[in-house]
Order: C-alpha cells, then sequence, then structure tokens
C-alpha cells in the first residue's frame, strides 16, 4: 500500500510527497481507512510507528471536506496528550501535513504564560493540541469551549494514566459532546486503559500492529550488573566508544538526571539534562541542541520522554530501571524508530533485580547480561527501594496541590 492508496485529498498527499513518504507505517496503513469512514479508533503500537500521522492526516482530511460557513472558527478537534514536548511534536505534524490546507490549530501547554495561546484561541482554531493541565486552566477561565467539537483524540493514553491524568482525562471527557469520532491511542494495553477507552469508544475499529508491552525487533537489549554508587564511572567509560554518537540516558528522578548530565559534563562529554522542574524554553534548548548534534547525551526523566523523536538515535541507556514496567518499553521505543537498528543499554544494582525481573516478564524476554566490565556488581545485599520513592510518582496531599502541580504541565 501507497499514501495515494487512502484516496487523500490533493493538498494532504502534496504535503506528504513533500516530506518524502510513499508508504504508510502498518499502524497508518490500518488506522486511516477507518478513520476516515467515521469509526472510532482504538490504535496500539510502539512509539516511533507513526501514531502521530495515523489521527493528524484523517483529521486534516475530515475537516477540510467540511464547508466553512465564515464567523470565528471554533474549536472541531482536540487532540490530549500528557506532555509538553509530545503537544509541540503533534503541532509540528499538523503544521507539516496541513500545510497546504487552510486549517488552523494551536498548542497549549502548562510552564509558560498564556498570553500568547489565549491570543491563538480567540483569533479561532480548528485544532487544539493540549495538555490536560493546561487545557482545564483555560476551559475555567472561558477561553476554551468544546461544544462545537466532533473529534477527540486521545495520545499515548497509557502515559496519560502513569502519570496520574486519568481524572483529568475524565473530567474533559464530561464536557464533550456525545456525538463525536474518537480516537484513542497507545504504547500499551494494561487493563486500566482498556477500561477507560470502553467509556470513551462507542464499537471501536482495534488495530493493533505489535503485540502490546513488546519491544522492537531491530533493539539490541543489554544488562550490565554494577553497583549504585559506580554507574556513573559506567557509564562515562562505555560512552568512550566514539561510535555512539548520540545517546539518551534514563533517570528515575530530576535529581538524578542533574547529578548525571554534571558528571558526564566534568569528564568532558557533552550532555544536558531535561525535567519537568526546567523551564519550558530550557527544555526545548535541551532538544534542540541534541537534535542538532550539539549536545551528544541527553539525560532525561520518563515525563519527558514522550517528545523526543529522532528517527536516527542509535544508543538509550536506563542508568536506572524504571520502577514501571512498562516505562521500560517507552523508554527504549526511543531508539530503533522507524524499523531502524537500535541499542538499549540497562544499568541494574543489587536493589533492582525485582524491576528487571518485572520487566522481563511484561516483554516476553531475557534481556542479555554482560558481565564484562570494569565496575562489576560487588554488593548483593541491597533491599529492593519502594515502588513510589522516585520524586516523579509522588502522589500529591491533596487535592488542592494534586490541580496545582499538574497545571504547569
Amino acid at each position: 500500500m501507497t499514501f495515494k492508496d487512502l484516496n487523500l485529498l490533493p493538498t494532504i498527499q502534496s504535503a506528504i510527497d513533500q516530506e518524502g513518504y510513499t508508504e504508510p507505517t502498518p499502524i497508518q496503513a490500518q488506522a486511516i481507512p477507518h478513520a476516515l469512514e467515521g469509526k472510532d479508533v482504538l490504535g496500539c503500537a510502539q512509539t516511533g510507528t507513526g501514531k502521530t500521522a495515523a489521527f493528524t492526516i484523517p483529521i486534516l482530511q475530515l475537516l477540510s471536506n467540511q464547508e466553512t460557513t465564515g464567523g470565528k472558527r471554533k474549536i472541531s478537534a482536540l487532540i490530549l496528550t500528557p506532555t509538553r514536548e509530545l503537544a509541540i511534536q503533534i503541532g509540528q505534524s499538523i503544521a507539516v501535513y496541513g500545510r497546504n490546507t487552510s486549517i488552523r490549530h494551536t498548542v497549549i501547554f502548562g510552564g509558560v504564560k498564556q498570553h500568547s495561546q489565549v491570543n491563538s484561541l480567540k483569533n479561532g482554531v480548528d485544532i487544539l493540541v493540549a495538555t490536560p493541565g493546561r487545557l482545564l486552566d483555560l476551559m475555567q477561565q472561558n477561553y476554551v469551549k468544546l461544544n462545537a467539537l466532533q473529534f477527540f483524540v486521545l495520545d499515548e493514553a497509557d502515559r496519560m494514566l502513569d502519570m496520574g491524568f486519568v481524572h483529568d482525562v475524565k473530567r474533559i471527557i464530561k464536557v464533550l459532546p456525545k456525538e463525536r469520532q474518537s480516537l484513542f491511542f497507545s504504547a500499551t494495553m494494561p487493563k486500566e486503559i482498556i477500561k477507560l477507552s470502553n467509556e470513551i469508544l462507542i464499537s471501536p475499529v482495534k488495530v493493533e500492529v505489535t503485540p502490546a508491552s513488546t519491544t522492537a525487533e531491530t533493539v539490541s537489549q543489554q544488562v550490565y550488573f554494577v553497583d549504585k554508587e559506580n554507574k556513573r564511572k559506567l557509564l562515562a567509560h562505555l560512552l568512550k566508544n566514539e561510535a555512539i554518537d548520540r545517546a539518551i540516558v534514563f533517570t528515575r528522578t530530576k535529581h538524578g538526571a542533574d547529578r548525571v548530565a554534571k558528571t558526564l559534563t566534568k569528564a568532558n562529554i557533552s550532555a544536558q539534562a531535561i525535567h519537568g522542574n526546567k523551564s519550558q524554553n530550557a527544555r526545548q534548548k535541551a532538544l534542540e541542541n541534541f537534535k542538532n548534534n550539539q549536545t551528544r547525551i541527553l539525560v532525561a526523566t520518563d515525563i519527558a520522554a514522550r517528545g523526543i523523536d529522532i528517527d536516527e538515535l542509535t544508543h538509550m541507556f536506563n542508568f536506572e530501571l524504571p520502577n514501571v514496567a512498562e516505562s521500560y518499553v517507552h523508554r527504549i521505543g526511543r531508539t530503533g524508530r522507524a524499523g531502524g537498528e537500535g541499542n538499549a543499554i540497562s544499568f541494574c544494582d543489587a536493589s533492582e533485580k525485582p524491576y528487571l525481573k518485572s520487566i522481563e516478564k511484561l516483554i516476553g524476554l531475557s534481556i542479555e547480561v554482560v558481565s564484562d566490565h570494569p565496575y562489576p556488581l560487588m554488593n548483593e545485599d541491597v533491599p529492593a527501594p519502594s515502588k513510589n520513592n522516585s520524586s516523579n510518582h509522588r502522589k500529591p496531599k491533596n487535592k488542592q496541590r494534586h490541580q496545582r502541580s499538574y497545571s504547569k504541565r
């Protein structure tokens, strides 16, 4: 199948041609025809498989087919996504595929002043890309009205749940028109996500191009057993390999990300950290430096991971194993994208062995152990940490703090 077989409008097809794309990815080939027919879609596919185009292209086409009646534009499509980086990435995709149409879109997210976002909304938009906290905030201020909504997309649904946005999502869904087309996309499908999809979708077409919670076959996975205090030394040692052009290093905490970046910089390895405590401008600058090869290593927490979309990224390091097994799938999805080869290297200290066991059970694989390295694990008597000890997974003490913390995202 080619994109031309999808019978897209010339304006959209020409934009796709300009990008050099000829064949849709499996998730696009299966989801786009159903979405164009107006059906609800439940899509499951690994990160890096083209889910964004699978919902942006149909929405652009369906909106372009509608006759304009003049007057101020009303929000016809809402795309809800968990992080600022991913929201910006989706906005860029809409701009690319819709460059030859008259469709207007804007992106809203927390962490920045709302003035420019409010002005865009006042001018009228057709497609709104939003993170939950800022959307609810602007809805409460009466800047966002969704009574004319026709299309609703929930993207990275599993991450929404993992980040604690499920209640915000349900609040938003309550005010949406009952008559709408809904598209629900997720990289994994745990029971909680299936339950949420049942509340949103009506007789959906299920599109699953890879088994839920699997990792890309083109990604080589290895684990190094190492004492916690030697992890930074091991990382610096491995990064002496000049064949590693660029790499993402994942930590569980924001403080940990800063410490790793500082250590690498001292070792003359260019590195920058990206996490939720950084300002939006700082996060975007770090991403741009990384994409432009000005920074070799990007150290990130899971919250920042979803907006990192680089096709030729060959290496990913788990400096610390995630305490939620599904996050491992998302992390290694940053490499080996679009069918390319990738390398996922994990460090595991004694306390993290239960996490490794959970990950291997989830993905159905035994990860290759690399024992030939200068910092082998020596201390086996370390208790496993609590699953809730990460600064990125703290539960709010009260409702007021819950709303305040998420409004920044």
